[in-house]
């Protein structure tokens, strides 16, 4: 599997780490033809009909009669198109769909009977983790499983925020959630924005784009819009610093993502897992775990 060191932190077996920046434009509708689909993903991924009929090793006069409805591709050459676009699985269906053809990538909840092998994984992983806290979230940002020691960093939260499903990035910075003891909070703030940033570009969600559209509307406390890094962390990872009844808990993180799924889910599950940035907050949490 595959981590990367980020200023947050859960997923499982063969992974890989999630990447990407900046906005993305409003996906097309669903019902929309092929060709429509076609030239969003290739316009969000910054391609020309020329770039991308070479990659996918076509003319780039079928290619436009494909855009324009004027051609239509066999199953082969959108998946073909697809893989070249890294199109996500879920939406890779939608492209199947808008050509004519069944859906190819299954999307089952992780406690279905068929997942039982790779929820384990994932379950291990998190026990594993203990005593620091460790989550698996899906692509919105939902809270899909936890360990137990995520439930004692979240005293004090509004209980509306902890109803399912429970969001962690409007966790992180409402001001009913963890905004409200997030010593760094500029910096967590954009950080958390920069990762939506990466997702949008690598997905073109439309519920990723009004989450982060809901963020951005929340109060940002005076002193927090600073988004400049600082401490002895600097240059190497950003840490997430909460006030706790054991004193101020600096943690870093790292993203796990499954490396080759087949699985809309496990391909969009993401497992957080968050290490002490210092030793008072390792001997914190082993005293809070022992509890």
């Amino acid at each position: 599997m595959t981590s990367q060191v980020m200023e947050t932190g859960r997923r499982c077996p063969s992974m890989r780490t999630m990447s990407a920046t900046a906005s993305a434009p409003a996906p097309v509708a669903r019902h929309q033809p092929f060709g429509e689909h076609l030239r969003f993903w290739r316009q969000h991924r910054r391609l020309s009909q020329l770039d991308l009929a070479h990659e996918a090793e076509i003319s780039t006069r079928h290619l436009s009669f494909v855009e324009t409805g004027r051609a239509a591709p066999s199953r082969e050459m959108v998946l073909r198109l697809a893989e070249r676009l890294q199109v996500p699985l879920r939406e890779r269906n939608t492209l199947l769909v808008a050509a004519g053809y069944a859906p190819m990538y299954r999307e089952r909840p992780l406690d279905d009977p068929g997942m039982g092998a790779a929820r384990e994984a994932v379950e291990l992983i998190l026990r594993g983790h203990e005593p620091y806290p460790a989550v698996a979230l899906d692509r919105h940002w939902n809270l899909v499983l936890t360990n137990r020691m995520v439930a004692p960093l979240l005293a004090g939260v509004d209980a509306a925020l902890l109803q399912p499903p429970v969001n962690v990035a409007r966790l992180s910075l409402h001001p009913g959630g963890l905004a409200q003891r997030i010593v760094n909070l500029g910096q967590w703030r954009h950080h958390l924005f920069e990762r939506l940033h990466q997702q949008l570009r690598a997905t073109g969600d439309r519920q990723l784009a009004a989450l982060q559209q809901e963020l951005a509307g929340y109060p940002v406390p005076e002193g927090a819009a600073q988004p400049h890094l600082a401490g002895e962390l600097l240059g190497v990872v950003m840490p997430l610093q909460l006030r706790s009844d054991k004193g101020v808990l600096s943690f870093i993180s790292t993203t796990t993502v499954f490396g080759s799924p087949v699985d809309v889910t496990l391909q969009e599950l993401a497992l957080e897992t968050f290490f002490p940035a210092d030793a008072a907050t390792g001997e914190a949490l082993r005293t809070l775990a022992a509890s």
